[in-house]
C-alpha cells in the first residue's frame, strides 16, 4: 500500500498515547498482524491488520480521531497516511510504536 499523496501526520510519543486518547476522545487502531496482537496491545484498541485496512475502511468512522499503532511506527505511519488520503479528518501515528512501551 503506497500512499497516493503525502501529508504531515501528527506524531504522538508512545508515552503520551493515553493523553492523546483522553484529549481527542479518539480510537486506537493496531495495524499489526494477529500473531503480534497476541503479544499484547493497548486497552480498548481496535485490531485491523494493515493488509486488511483498505477492504475494511467502512468499519471506521472518518470523523472520529484515530491513533494508529504498530510495533515500531512504520506500518502505522503507512496506515495513517492511507486514512488521511481516504478522508479521515484527524489521524495520528504512535511514534516509535508499541516497542517503546514494552508491548512488542
Amino acid at each position: 500500500m503506497i500512499p497516493a499523496q503525502q501529508t504531515a501526520i501528527e506524531q504522538v510519543p508512545a508515552t503520551d498515547w493515553r493523553r492523546w486518547q483522553e484529549t481527542t476522545e479518539g480510537i486506537l487502531l493496531d495495524v499489526r498482524e494477529p500473531l503480534e496482537w497476541a503479544q499484547g496491545t493497548l486497552p480498548g484498541t481496535i485490531t485491523l491488520s494493515l493488509s486488511h485496512l483498505p477492504a475494511s475502511l467502512g468499519q471506521l468512522d472518518p470523523d472520529q480521531p484515530v491513533l494508529v499503532v504498530c510495533r515500531a511506527g512504520n506500518r502505522s505511519q503507512l496506515a495513517a497516511q492511507f486514512l488521511v488520503n481516504n478522508g479521515f479528518a484527524q489521524v495520528a501515528n504512535l511514534a516509535g510504536g508499541l516497542r517503546q512501551i514494552g508491548l512488542a
